[in-house]
C-alpha cells in the first residue's frame, strides 16, 4: 500500500478523474445492475457472515440458518449453539452467531427495520452504527443494497483499490474513507463504483501481488508497479 499522506496534505481527486476511472471500470466490467431488495435485517445479518469469507460460504451460512431456524424471531430467541451450527459453513461461526443475537436482541421487539427506507441518511447510519459490532462499512450495505441510499461500502477490496489509484487518502481510518468515497461519487452510481472496485480488487488489485502488468488501470494508478 502507499506511504501514509497526513491530512494537511491530502487533495480530494477532482470530479475529472473520478470520472475517467469509473469510465474505464465500466469498460472493463459493465454497469452493474442490483434493484434494491427492501430487506434490511436480511442484509444486516448477510453482512456479519460476509466477514473474513467468500461469497459462497457466506451465502450458504445464510440459507442454512434460514431453513434452520425460519424468521429472525426464531433466530433471536434460538440457543446460540444452533446458530453457530447453522451458519459453520461461513466460517467463524462462534463469534458471527454471538454477534447475530446482540445485534436481534438490540432490536425494537417487533424487529422492524423499514425506516431506514424514509430516515435522513446520517439519522439512519448513525443508528444503525449504533447496534453492536456494527461499523459504517455495515451500515452502508445496508442502507444501499436494502433501499438505494447514498452511501458507498468501503470493503477491504474497495478500500485497498481506491487508496492505490488516490482517490482516498493513504492511511485514512474507515469512517474517512466512507465519508470519502460517497462525496466524491457521482450521485446514482453508488452501487456501481461500490461493485466495481470490488471487482478490480477481487480480480487484479489483489493485496499481496497486484496483477499491474495486465491492469485496465495500469496507466492511470500512481501505485502500479514494474
Amino acid at each position: 500500500m502507499p506511504a501514509a499522506v497526513p491530512r494537511s496534505e491530502w487533495k480530494r481527486p477532482p470530479a475529472w478523474r473520478v470520472r475517467a476511472l469509473r469510465a474505464r471500470l465500466r469498460d472493463v466490467y459493465g454497469i452493474p445492475v442490483m434493484a434494491p431488495h427492501g430487506d434490511p435485517l436480511g442484509e444486516l445479518v448477510l453482512t456479519v457472515l460476509s466477514q473474513s469469507t467468500n461469497d459462497r460460504n457466506r451465502d450458504a451460512a445464510f440459507l442454512r440458518l434460514r431453513e434452520r431456524l425460519g424468521g429472525w424471531e426464531a433466530v433471536r430467541d434460538a440457543p446460540v449453539e444452533e446458530i453457530e451450527d447453522a451458519i459453520r459453513p461461513g466460517g467463524l461461526h462462534v463469534q458471527k452467531s454471538r454477534r447475530i443475537k446482540e445485534i436481534l436482541a438490540a432490536l425494537p421487539e417487533d424487529l422492524d427495520l423499514s425506516w431506514v427506507a424514509a430516515a435522513p441518511v446520517a439519522q439512519a447510519r448513525a443508528r444503525l452504527a449504533a447496534l453492536p459490532g456494527v461499523g459504517r462499512k455495515t451500515a452502508a450495505c445496508v442502507l444501499l443494497f436494502s433501499y438505494g441510499r447514498r452511501d458507498v461500502p468501503v470493503d477491504t477490496h474497495v478500500g485497498r483499490v481506491a487508496t492505490r489509484l488516490a482517490l482516498l487518502r493513504a492511511g485514512a481510518g474507515s469512517a474517512e474513507q466512507h465519508d470519502e468515497m460517497v462525496a466524491l461519487t457521482p450521485r446514482g452510481a453508488e452501487l456501481e463504483l461500490h461493485v466495481n472496485l470490488l471487482r478490480h480488487g477481487r480480480r487484479t488489485c489483489h493485496a499481496q501481488r497486484p496483477a499491474c502488468p495486465h491492469c485496465a488501470l495500469r496507466r492511470m494508478c500512481p501505485s502500479r508497479r514494474a
